[in-house]
């Protein structure tokens, strides 16, 4: 039955926002139409009752990091997706600005230890839904960390983390690294334990040093302390996960461990001290598991590399100017408007603006450049980079979670917590994996014991060879590995964007950026350079190109139009001296009027020079010329006699042309939209190689091109600026933002660009795509592992060649599918160097 609501969506504050909003709920299925409004922070949803619940439509929009419930009072309206940081990999600097204002609640990040599989994660976030205050929770199983917002009514954070403790696993709040610490060394002592004890139990199980039975009874004293020292980490976790009614790898482990050393204890004690015992079986299980998980972890670990260097970046320490006396601060102490001394050789340590002195800067780190640029008084600075030369006082404009590092560093975290939609299908496949794997394993015993006929290896009743089977399949199919298959390469791959950088704010947007067939570009400052030049200097007179250059400079250096200031730049290249000029008057609309040694000089538009004259034909032909290319023309007169034309227009980018030809050869259709005259768009898309142009089109209506694309079917990306392409950079299934390095973090578009270079797009897409290739690998590798080795431990084999599978080389084959999915994922590193 169809059925209509109106459901109230907080956090939303650009169409952006809108348009990820709209995206989730059209994936939710019954979904039959939206209306999704930013005004009235509503999206009306009408849908099939049948197939969707009001439910699961509020879910998904909390997923997406908005809420449908008012925010508290302290929240304000901002967006709760903008507000997701991981204060925990923030610096110093972050961290104890941002300290003040979770007190009050709002969000906590912590770091989960215990995790085993991807189903602890969905264990630990069902944990969270069902408690009272909590406004969205998102955990993630691959970085360990969780990230949870809450209403003002829950402001003890201390409750938050025992909703962690209680689920069975432990949380760690950002800063108390002495307690990771601590936990670190329980695990490693937990493997190290086991690993002392195991080692010493097999050589017995085969040597028997003290007779038959007197060897056992020792077996079983070490396995029972490997069991319940070692192992109860896996019981723990399986009682919390059944008490939250879900199924993780823990409950597998401490299935395959149980069943083999319980019957090992009934066997020893109650039918025979010479019985066959699995007492090796279950302590190997726990020694290679405990291997494995710290083999991963360190695996895991080399993911994050690259957050880390950004993070080391941060400057610890500031020398703050006060009363004319300096004093050394931590740098996290600096607040808006102090003034810090920076010395050659230093590292900036906050975001501002120079008011003494003059140097040259590193900003490699931002903008990828080597080359340092030249800065002075009044000029913009950005904490983290580099003071080269001169001794500097720079004026605090931002600090902890507003400066730009902060920003880039929120734009990855964002990236690595969220879930790309590729990641759906592990998340359903492994909710119900778990529950399939016990009923296979309980397949496999019933079949060897009852049904089939083949007789069993020597030395083993058919009892026995039933039940090793079947801990071998409880043992080999934990998912861990499926779990690990898109959040690693997720990770590795916006790493390598950040090195490059690339800054993907969502792991959503390096999956879907792999998918775009269209790509539209704005012209001005994406496409073009967004300043105007001179590109052709047209004399009319007898007056030669370094005199009408110093003439027009002296009057355009009266105004601040872009034409005039293009008009000095070129006089200073060509090192034309400036004449001077009196009595200046600028015209608005039309150009300057002033006096040269006695002499009218005028310099803008036709109408201002010809005042209703009739021009003379060579100035005519000229005209004509410069407006066919689609180029803007200023007229400089003496006397009212024209002395010379100069041709200006926004040039187009070295690499503009560079960077089509090769989205092109990836088989992507190129667009250019403009809000410029048709003359002048269609010129430009001729230089760069663009047959579909929309030109004279306004801001507002580029959204309205976007969405006529998507109409066809395409997936749609949109390149612009970020500031007025922002509705159509919202609507675009991938919105790329072009911006320099100081406005980089205010962009709406869902990949930031920070050089400034459109052979990033490129590049862009072509990471998405080895990304998303490397995901498909993993589960591929992923799936055709358990596909393959669940009936090879279920003793397919042994009827054909003998060979079975033993319970603790499974294990083996279980960790090493894991390290084998992540070890595929680090080597996307290795594309870092064809990009």
């Amino acid at each position: 039955m169809e059925r209509t609501d109106i459901i109230p969506v907080f956090g939303m504050t650009c169409g952006h926002c809108v348009n990820t909003v709209n995206r989730a709920l059209q994936n939710v299925n019954g979904v039959l139409a939206l209306d999704v409004s930013l005004e009235e922070s509503r999206a009306q949803v009408t849908y099939d009752d049948e197939l969707a619940s009001l439910a699961s439509i509020k879910s998904a929009i909390i997923e997406e990091g908005y809420s449908v419930e008012p925010a508290g009072q302290d929240q304000g309206a901002e967006s709760a997706r903008q507000e997701r940081t991981l204060q925990d990999a923030v610096p110093q600097a972050i961290t104890e600005q941002a300290e003040a204002s979770l007190q009050e609640g709002g969000k906590i990040t912590f770091r989960i230890t215990g995790m085993s599989c991807v189903n602890c994660a969905r264990s630990i976030e069902k944990a969270f839904k069902s408690a009272a205050g909590i406004k969205s929770v998102a955990i993630n199983f691959s970085l360990e960390k969780g990230y949870v917002e809450f209403d003002g009514a829950l402001t003890d954070r201390q409750k938050i983390l025992e909703i962690v403790k209680d689920a069975g696993y432990s949380a760690i709040e950002a800063g108390e690294e002495q307690k990771a610490s601590g936990i670190a060394l329980k695990e490693k002592f937990r493997f190290f334990f086991a690993l002392a004890l195991t080692i010493p139990l097999v050589v017995f199980m085969y040597v028997m040093p003290f007779g038959h039975a007197e060897t056992n009874y020792v077996i079983f004293a070490l396995a029972t302390l490997v069991q319940f020292v070692s192992g109860i980490t896996f019981y723990s976790g399986a009682y919390h996960s059944l008490k939250n009614r879900s199924t993780n790898m823990d409950v597998l482990i401490a299935l395959g461990i149980s069943a083999a050393y319980f019957y090992s204890v009934f066997s020893l004690f109650f039918i025979s001290p010479h019985a066959h015992t699995f007492f090796d079986s279950s302590a190997m299980l726990i020694t290679f598991i405990l291997l494995g998980k710290m083999l991963e972890a360190r695996a895991k670990g080399k993911t994050s590399q690259a957050l880390q260097k950004l993070l080391s970046l941060q400057a610890d320490q500031a020398c703050l100017i006060e009363s004319g006396k300096e004093r050394m601060v931590a740098a996290s102490l600096v607040k808006v408007g102090d003034v810090v001394l920076v010395r050659p050789g230093e590292k900036i340590p906050v975001d501002g603006e120079i008011i003494v002195g003059a140097t040259a800067v590193d900003e490699s780190m931002i903008t990828g450049e080597s080359i340092p640029v030249e800065k002075a008084a009044g000029d913009a600075v950005t904490g983290a980079t580099l003071n080269t030369s001169g001794v500097i006082r720079v004026r605090t404009t931002k600090t902890g979670k507003d400066t730009l590092l902060a920003q880039i560093i929120k734009m990855v975290e964002d990236a690595q917590s969220d879930k790309a939609p590729i990641q759906r299908i592990a998340d359903t496949v492994s909710n119900y994996f778990v529950p399939f794997v016990v009923a296979s394993a309980l397949i496999t015993f019933a079949l060897w014991y009852t049904v089939l006929t083949v007789p069993p290896p020597e030395g083993f009743s058919r009892f026995l060879f039933s039940f090793q089977l079947m801990i071998a399949v409880l043992v080999i199919a934990c998912p861990c590995a499926l779990g690990l298959a898109t959040p690693t390469a997720i990770m590795v791959g916006s790493g390598i964007g950040l090195k490059r950088g690339i800054l993907f704010k969502r792991a959503s947007a390096l999956e879907r950026i792999a998918k775009l067939d269209v790509i539209l570009f704005d012209k001005t400052g994406t496409i073009t350079a967004g300043r105007p030049e001179v590109i052709g200097i047209y004399p009319c007179s007898t007056y030669n190109i370094q005199e009408v250059l110093g003439i027009a400079a002296g009057a355009a250096a009266n105004s601040s139009h872009p034409l005039s200031q293009a008009i000095l730049r070129k006089a200073k290249q060509r090192g034309a001296a400036r004449q001077q000029v009196t009595d200046v008057r600028e015209v608005s609309g039309q150009g300057i009027l002033c006096s040269m040694n006695g002499k009218s000089v005028k310099i803008g538009s036709i109408r201002f020079i010809a005042g209703g004259k009739e021009l003379p034909p060579d100035v005519r032909r000229l005209r004509e010329q410069i407006d066919d290319g689609g180029n803007s023309a200023v007229y400089l007169s003496l006397y009212d006699t024209v002395l010379c034309i100069f041709s200006l227009a926004d040039v187009v980018k070295e690499d503009s042309r560079a960077a089509v030809q090769a989205l092109q050869k990836l088989g992507i259709k190129i667009a250019l939209i403009s809000g410029d005259n048709t003359k002048v768009a269609l010129a430009v898309a001729r230089q760069v190689g663009i047959e579909d142009v929309e030109a004279e089109v306004l801001p507002a209506d580029k959204i309205g091109i976007v969405k006529k694309w998507q109409q066809k079917g395409f997936t749609v990306g949109m390149v612009g600026d970020g500031i007025n392409d922002a509705p159509a950079l919202a609507q675009a299934d991938v919105g790329i933002a072009i911006g320099s390095g100081t406005d980089v973090a205010k962009e709406t578009g869902d990949v930031i660009l920070v050089k400034n270079t459109l052979m990033d797009v490129e590049r862009s897409i072509r990471l998405g795509r080895k990304t998303l290739e490397t995901i498909k690998q993993n589960f591929f590798w992923a799936f055709s592992y358990n596909v393959l080795m669940i009936p090879i431990a279920a003793g397919i084999l042994y009827p054909v060649n003998g060979i079975t599978l033993k319970p603790e080389w499974a294990c083996v084959a279980m960790w090493f599918s894991s390290i084998t999915v992540v070890s595929n994922s680090l080597m996307l590193k290795r594309y870092d160097k064809k990009m």
